[in-house]
């Protein structure tokens, strides 16, 4: 798979299938697009492209939001090449890029650019200068620039659509059992694993620290995890608490992970957490004797998990 930063592509990924959009948590929604996109692949043997954004335009505009990715840009990608994806744009989506009128957007990156064929779209994409462009605009200019808008209807279960939006919710609520239901998988935060304060090898239970960035925050709390360092296969079982830690008064959110029967020093290694089950909310105790008690409770639950 092919990963781009601009729209200069190579002249073999030029008049293909391309889907646009942010993709975030590639969700059994997304699963279902992909799914489509990949059958006109095969029955007019195109090229599929994905055309995504970075930081998100959400984010971009709205400077208070920090805590929003259901999956990392790497994660991202790694499941879109399962999904048959060709090549990737990842546009830096930037004040210059934001200003493209919506017809300059059409004319000189859709067709001049990728000579686009088949354009996935969702039915509220909206796109260039003040997001005048949308779904409507783009079916207009069908037979000017020759390709053909596909915008497949949502995923709906249960009478609910199946979006980004709603699984943040999700997992924001504690929700995780739904959460990784709609994602086809376990959710998971990958980091780097750096030094703390070491308070928890104190009260014995060494821990992995990892700073989640701009992850969305799930229920702060305790939760069965298992955990595998980058380029390996092998899973570890472990222990995670996301949270403040409220017995310290800390007042940065940190992922902290004790992994099972392990010894061996894990320091700015790059770590995957995958989340496999809740087992409480996050709460302060009086003192550290009762944290520990507490922990030895949940590392039962975790190890049964």
């Amino acid at each position: 798979m092919k990963l781009y930063n601009n729209f200069d592509i190579l002249k073999n990924h030029k008049k293909s299938i391309i889907l646009i959009g942010n993709f975030d948590g590639v969700h059994l929604g997304h699963q279902k697009l992909f799914r489509l996109a990949k059958s006109y692949k095969k029955k007019f043997n195109l090229k599929m492209g994905v055309l995504t954004f970075e930081p998100m335009p959400k984010m971009f505009f709205n400077k208070g939001i920090t805590n929003f990715r259901i999956s990392s840009i790497n994660q991202k990608n790694i499941i879109l090449k399962n999904l048959g994806v060709d090549f990737i744009i990842t546009q830096k989506f930037d004040k210059k890029f934001s200003k493209i009128k919506s017809n300059s957007f059409i004319k000189e990156i859709l067709s001049k650019k990728l000579e686009a064929k088949y354009i996935f779209v969702s039915n509220n994409f909206r796109f260039g200068n003040k997001r005048e462009g949308d779904v409507n605009q783009l079916i207009k200019n069908e037979k000017i620039y020759d390709y053909k808008i596909i915008k497949p209807q949502p995923l709906i279960l249960n009478q609910k659509i199946i979006s980004s939006t709603y699984i943040r919710l999700l997992l924001e609520k504690g929700n995780l059992k739904k959460t990784n239901k709609l994602l086809n998988r376990d959710w998971s935060i990958e980091g780097i694993v750096q030094k703390g304060r070491q308070q928890g090898k104190k009260i014995g239970f060494p821990t992995c620290n990892i700073d989640i960035k701009d992850y969305v925050i799930a229920t702060p709390g305790v939760y069965a995890v298992k955990v595998k360092q980058k380029n390996s296969n092998k899973f570890l079982k472990a222990i995670a608490n996301l949270g403040y830690r409220p017995t310290f008064n800390q007042k940065k959110i940190l992922l902290e992970v004790h992994i099972f029967n392990f010894s061996g020093n894990l320091y700015n290694k790059y770590l995957s957490v995958e989340f496999i089950k809740f087992i409480r909310k996050e709460k302060k105790f009086k003192n550290v004797n009762q944290l520990r008690k507490q922990i030895q409770r949940d590392l039962k639950v975790a190890k049964k998990s």
